[in-house]
């Protein structure tokens, strides 16, 4: 495959124009497209008041295949996951996943977080999997690639389906969210905590509201979150707050993050510094020169030098090797580490993760999923 360039060089780039409410300013082809297209500023403004009008959202069904992923990374920390949907709404400029649109023939820019696809019958195959016989249950975690309560899942309710399956076969799970949606299934969650069966980890990038809004534009504001923290914990779900990513001159209030986590009822936390796999390189960079562009420069010299990254290699500006894509390298992600570690050594932060109970597992019936609860 030719080295990926997202701006070639006889194509002149569109100017950038932020999209209110959506966290990508660009629509770039996807890497397996065997064209390249490309536009120029007519002078004409793209909206009203100049700014480019929002995109609409289209919600995608499709039939999966698989519902089980499993992980043999050794940088997370679960083997299995679930994710009930591809793309995620809340538009975050730093999501990871934005690449694999592309193997959807979509764009990780503006199309990740507009056409959302949603895996109607995931709580069905879940099901039928976690009921083979050579079937051994191990953590599973719900949505770590695209967020299981993004706006969708208030009318599919595809997530909490994937609950009530766990839940009758008292499967222990863990989930990951950075939204405020998860309360709705406290009904389900806490009584399934109370047995050592359930987990959760809320994102909180930053306290910064305006920052936020333009970080991860649709998801929860800061402060909503730590009130979920806080539900969650008086509901009794050992509840951990992720400060992730860490991005070099952008989110720079990880302290206040934490203090205010526990101070909510988080018991551990985590972090990882900000990764740049394909595509998502250039659609940073164009977020950085839309609303950082006096900074741009500098945010991109240090994630290389954590990244041991000097220039672009094939659209890529990280490495990707295991044990060192989630932290960094150098003395700015050492400088890290020990502001993190001394952070969560001051407020009391557990080291540990909730140790979930795998000798509780019976496997679905037939069918039927049995009672929730016995």
């Amino acid at each position: 495959m030719p080295d990926f360039d997202l701006h070639p060089p006889d194509l002149q780039p569109i100017l950038l124009h932020p999209r209110k409410g959506r966290g990508a300013v660009s629509q770039p082809a996807h890497r397996f497209m065997a064209e390249r297209r490309g536009g120029f500023d007519d002078g004409w403004p793209p909206g009203e008041d100049g700014a480019a009008l929002p995109p609409a959202t289209e919600v995608l069904f499709e039939d999966a295949r698989s519902a089980i992923s499993a992980n043999d990374s050794i940088d997370i920390p679960f083997d299995y996951s679930v994710n009930p949907y591809r793309g995620c709404e809340h538009g975050c400029i730093y999501c990871f996943a934005r690449p694999t649109h592309s193997y959807l023939g979509f764009s990780p820019g503006l199309d990740f977080e507009t056409k959302i696809v949603a895996k109607r019958n995931i709580a069905a195959v879940l099901a039928r999997e976690i009921a083979r016989p050579a079937y051994r249950p191990s953590v599973i975690n719900i949505g770590p690639a695209t967020d299981c309560y993004q706006p969708v899942e208030r009318e599919l309710k595809l997530t909490r389906a994937v609950i009530e399956v766990l839940g009758a076969a008292r499967h222990p799970f863990s989930l990951i969210t950075k939204s405020s949606g998860v309360e709705r299934d406290l009904d389900l969650i806490a009584p399934l905590a109370a047995r050592r069966l359930a987990a959760a980890y809320v994102t909180v990038t930053t306290l910064d509201d305006r920052l936020a809004r333009i970080l991860e534009p649709r998801a929860a504001s800061p402060r909503r979150r730590l009130r979920t923290i806080r539900a969650l914990a008086q509901a009794g779900v050992p509840v951990g707050v992720s400060v992730a990513p860490q991005i070099p001159f952008i989110t720079e209030d990880m302290e206040r993050v934490l203090q205010a986590a526990r101070e909510a009822g988080a018991a551990r936390a985590f972090y990882t510094v900000l990764r740049l796999p394909w595509e998502l390189s250039g659609l940073f960079q164009d977020w950085l020169q839309a609303h950082f562009p006096d900074r741009a420069a500098r945010v991109m010299a240090r994630v290389r030098e954590m990244a041991r990254v000097r220039e672009m290699r094939g659209g890529r500006d990280y490495d990707a090797a295991w044990g060192q894509r989630m932290h960094g390298q150098g003395v700015w992600a050492e400088l890290l580490r020990q502001r993190f570690h001394a952070a969560c050594q001051r407020l009391g932060f557990d080291r540990d993760r909730t140790p979930l109970d795998l000798g509780r597992f019976r496997p679905p019936a037939g069918e039927g999923q049995g009672e929730l609860f016995d």
